[in-house]
């Protein structure tokens, strides 16, 4: 046996290559969540605050007698957090958004990099067609946030259980599965995905922002002599955070307004009857720009935690021996 194996060698007949791990798509699942965990915590005040802004506004569909809160901006609206909430409620509604990035960031990131790889053409100079690039986008992250979008309802109502207690009204839910249970008695499955379909929406959009963009610029770079380090990753994720974020608002708001409406026996929207409606009212009742409204704090929200996604996410694949994205 030991004989034929040095016949073999002597022959120059390799054995077989050893599995590597660090290239895997369970490995690049793990190491995507890990850096959007990362990003995550530490730009969530901001989607709160962002959140709140957005959902500011629905007086006029509100029951009557309702105090409502004034526009205080993305820097108001975080103090007003902090001195009227408590701290620590920066984070609230935290845990969901974890729970959302283990399902949307891992199958965002690994089934992008495998149409890449195994679908996209390749030019002579190694890049792939613009719009390769644009559809991937935005198929992996439709399909990405239609998985993770019960985590996202989840998220939602939480964040402005804050809000309803400083206007008076009884909490809806205190911990997440208080408001998996509720959602689910309500609604059922179908319940767990209200208002999925905007959230779809902007998923794509957003990925296609983000992740598109990311990997078409940083390749864009690197073609033109920058080397793969922080500089091209800092300035690939600063590019993507504001088209991402340009793209995704008008999505954002009407996603946040749907998911946080209040709903009948049936789960049925009692402010909207759908995405559309939910956009036209919006734009009959307070303008076009109200689509906008949150961007800055979005814009703000996103290019942090694109660089911040994108500089961990790069290096952790470096430290542990995978390829460069």
């Amino acid at each position: 046996m030991n004989s034929n194996r040095m016949v073999v060698t002597q022959r120059g007949v390799l054995p077989p290559a050893k599995y590597n791990y660090a290239d895997s798509a369970w490995f690049k699942y793990i190491l995507s969540c890990t850096a959007a965990t990362t990003a995550e915590l530490v730009t969530y005040p901001l989607d709160l605050a962002k959140t709140r802004l957005q959902i500011q506004g629905e007086t006029e569909l509100n029951s009557k007698g309702s105090r409502m809160l004034p526009y205080r901006g993305l820097v108001g609206t975080a103090v007003g957090i902090v001195r009227e909430e408590g701290f620590l409620k920066l984070w609230q509604g935290m845990t969901p958004a974890v729970y959302r990035h283990l399902v949307y960031s891992g199958t965002r990131m690994v089934l992008y990099e495998k149409l890449r790889d195994n679908l996209f053409s390749v030019r002579e100079d190694g890049s792939h067609p613009v719009w390769q690039s644009i559809m991937g986008g935005i198929v992996v992250g439709g399909a990405a946030q239609l998985l993770a979008s019960p985590a996202d309802l989840i998220k939602v109502q939480l964040q402005m259980e804050g809000r309803r207690r400083l206007e008076g009204k009884p909490p809806r839910v205190t911990n997440v599965s208080e408001a998996f249970v509720k959602i689910y008695t309500s609604g059922g499955v179908r319940g767990l995905w209200k208002g999925c379909m905007p959230n779809v929406y902007r998923s794509a959009l957003v990925n296609l922002g983000d992740l598109t963009t990311y990997d078409s610029v940083k390749r864009f770079f690197i073609k033109r002599g920058f080397t793969d380090d922080y500089w091209t990753h800092a300035l690939s994720s600063a590019c993507s955070g504001l088209i991402g974020a340009s793209l995704g608002t008008p999505a954002d708001v009407v996603k946040s307004r749907v998911m946080n409406q209040p709903t009948d026996h049936r789960g049925r929207g009692l402010l909207y009857k759908s995405s559309m409606d939910c956009l036209l009212k919006t734009v009959h009742n307070e303008g076009f720009w109200a689509l906008y409204k949150g961007f800055l704090p979005c814009w703000m929200r996103m290019g942090p935690w694109s660089l911040t996604f994108w500089l961990t996410y790069e290096q952790i694949r470096s430290k542990c021996g995978t390829s460069a994205f």
